[in-house]
């Protein structure tokens, strides 16, 4: 009986042991990433490390609402590990003269580049989305991906840490009530993501929601009872023509339609959208459109 419980510990001692070196490996990794990438992130579910990068050095308005970078300004890329490798995805968002500087040496990188778009029209100045994908050694990825930043001038860096947050001025528990998911404050926007329901699969592998698969849908208080949304939904073929004219049914600008992935299952279309009015018109016309998408039923962020 002794030797069982010994045999018992042991064992348990030896997973404990393990677990610990895997947690301290995949930190060890992660901090290199952050090192060669110049910019530190996040542990998201699913093993994600994802590292956000908004364009706090712009000043974008459309149709006279300036936007804040964590609004419709937010590059980032997130990492999954796959063995020793990792896959990488991101979207960065540049100016015009930043667009091919940083698509050349992405290429030359071996990255790809798997979208260039806009995502709100009459933006001044105008602002472009470029969305990358590439397989291989995580610090490798991370230092291609920063000499490609660093030709924009997007800030690198840590950012000092926020003594408080900012405070919403939105009526957060009706958005949540109606949109059927919970969302959270970041720099004066309020953030609502909601996964799909169906695994998307690349190469055989599923993507997590974290490198950029939920619907993502944006609010920034614009003031008398008015907010400015936008985002994009993450849609089949499908749902893309429901989605729209629910859209455009409550006021809601549909502003661009494309493709993220090159190799994706399910093939996804991204919906991008914009208006500014007012909120409980605006989320009413958000819950008309995700009833015509197939979303998890238990979406919370």
């Amino acid at each position: 009986m002794n030797r069982l419980i010994v045999v018992a510990s042991a064992s348990a001692a030896m997973l404990t042991v393990a677990l610990s070196q895997t947690v301290s490996s995949a930190q060890s990794q992660w901090a290199e990433v952050a090192q060669a990438l110049g910019k530190s992130g996040t542990e998201m579910p699913g093993g994600i490390y994802r590292v956000g990068m908004p364009r706090t050095d712009l000043k974008v308005s459309v149709d006279n609402v300036e936007v804040k970078p964590t609004f419709a300004l937010g590059s980032w890329v997130a990492f999954m590990p796959m063995g020793q490798d990792a896959m990488v995805m991101g979207d960065l968002v540049l100016t015009e003269d930043e667009v091919m500087p940083v698509m050349k040496k992405l290429a030359e990188g071996g990255l790809e580049i798997t979208a260039l778009h806009h995502h709100v029209l009459r933006a001044r100045p105008a602002t472009f989305y470029m969305h990358v994908s590439g397989h291989g050694r995580p610090t490798e990825l991370a230092q291609k991906l920063h000499d490609a930043i660093a030709l924009s001038k997007t800030p690198l860096g840590n950012s000092p840490a926020q003594s408080a947050q900012e405070q919403p001025t939105l009526d957060t528990a009706a958005i949540d009530r109606t949109l059927g998911a919970r969302g959270q404050m970041a720099g004066g926007v309020y953030q609502v993501n909601v996964p799909r329901a169906e695994p998307i699969r690349e190469h055989g592998m599923t993507i997590p929601t974290a490198m950029g698969l939920a619907e993502a849908i944006n609010f920034q208080p614009t003031g008398s009872g008015k907010t400015a949304i936008t985002g994009d939904f993450v849609l089949t073929a499908s749902e893309v023509t429901p989605v729209m004219r629910a859209l455009l049914e409550n006021g809601i600008e549909v502003t661009a339609v494309h493709n993220h992935m090159l190799d994706e299952e399910p093939r996804l279309f991204f919906m991008h959208f914009w208006a500014n009015d007012d909120i409980g018109k605006l989320t009413n016309g958000l819950r008309a459109a995700l009833d015509n998408v197939q979303v998890s039923k238990t979406a919370a962020n």
